[in-house]
C-alpha cells in the first residue's frame, strides 16, 4: 500500500464514512479501525476533525471485500497484506483462486448442513440411524420418516410415544438389525401358521400373539388392550395390510384374529 494511502490527507469534502462502509460490507466499525491501524485497508483521507472517510469507494471497498474473503478462508492478516500488496501479483489470478477456494468451502459447508439436518431429523424421530443406514437395514422401500411423522401427529402426546422415543434413542445399529431379523422371522412363522390352518386360541397361536406383543414391548409397554388396537389398525390401514399380506394374502386379518383371541383371555 502506498505511503499516501497509509497517511491520507485531511479535508472535509463528502465521502463514505466508516459507519457507512461497515454497514455496506457487514463488518464492525472496530474491525475497520483495526484494518486502518495496521495499514491493511486504509480510508482515502480523514476530515479535519480526524474522522476516516473513504473517497475511492469502489477501490477501497473492493480491497476490503478481498480481505474479508481471505479471512473467511482462514488466512492471517499478515498473509493477506502480503498477497494484496505484492506489486507483481496478478489480481485476476488471485480472484480466480479465491473463487475456487470459496466454491470448495461452500461445498464442504453444504455437506455439513445436510449432515446436521439429518442429525436433527434423526433426533426428532428418536432413531439413531442415518437415512442410508435405515435403507440398508429395512430396505429401499422403507418409509420410516413418513410413518414416524404420522405416528407423532397421532400419538405424540401419549405416554407410550414418549416412552418409545426414549427407548429407541438407546438402540444401536446392531439392535435395529436384530429387531428387523426377529420381526421378519415372526412374520414368516405367522404366515406359516395361517397357511397350515393353526387354530385360533390354541397354545401355539397364543404364543405367537404374545411373541408379537413382546416385540412391540421393546418400544413401549403394550397392554392387551393396546395390542388389540394395533391389530385393528393392521387391517384398517391399507399400508399395514399390504405389508402383512405381502408375506401371505390374508395375513393381516389372520394376525388380528390371533391377537384378539389371545387378548380376550387376559382382558
Amino acid at each position: 500500500m502506498s505511503e499516501e494511502k497509509r497517511h491520507p490527507q485531511r479535508d472535509d469534502s463528502p465521502g463514505l464514512t466508516v459507519g457507512a462502509v461497515a454497514g455496506m460490507v457487514g463488518v464492525s466499525v472496530r474491525t475497520l479501525h483495526h484494518y486502518d491501524q495496521i495499514g491493511l485497508v486504509t480510508p482515502s483521507r480523514r476530515t479535519t476533525a480526524g474522522y476516516r472517510v473513504y473517497d475511492d469507494a469502489d477501490v477501497d471497498v473492493e480491497r476490503l471485500y478481498r480481505v474479508l474473503t481471505y479471512r473467511e478462508l482462514g488466512f492471517s492478516l499478515e498473509r493477506i497484506a502480503t498477497l494484496l500488496d505484492d506489486p507483481d501479483a496478478d489480481e485476476l489470478h488471485q480472484l480466480r483462486t479465491q473463487h475456487a477456494l470459496l466454491t470448495d468451502r461452500i461445498d464442504r459447508l453444504h455437506r455439513m448442513v445436510v449432515a446436521v439436518e439429518e442429525m436433527m431429523t434423526t433426533k426428532k424421530r428418536g432413531i439413531q440411524l442415518s437415512a442410508a443406514e435405515q435403507r440398508e437395514i429395512f430396505g429401499d422401500d422403507w418409509r420410516g420418516e413418513e410413518y414416524s411423522a404420522e405416528a407423532e401427529q397421532r400419538w405424540g402426546e401419549t405416554d407410550a410415544w414418549q416412552e418409545s422415543r426414549k427407548r429407541v434413542a438407546r438402540f444401536s445399529k446392531e439392535d435395529w438389525r436384530n429387531i428387523k431379523a426377529e420381526t421378519d422371522d415372526l412374520e414368516r412363522r405367522l404366515a406359516d401358521a395361517m397357511l397350515q390352518g393353526l387354530t385360533l386360541g390354541s397354545a401355539e397361536a397364543d404364543a405367537l400373539a404374545e411373541e408379537h406383543r413382546a416385540q412391540i414391548g421393546r418400544f413401549y409397554d403394550c397392554s392387551h388392550e393396546m395390542h388389540v388396537g394395533l391389530a385393528d389398525m393392521y387391517v384398517a390401514d391399507p399400508r399395514f395390510t399390504a405389508h402383512y399380506d405381502e408375506q401371505a394374502p390374508g395375513l393381516a386379518v389372520y394376525l388380528r384374529e390371533v391377537i384378539r383371541t389371545n387378548a380376550a383371555k387376559h382382558i
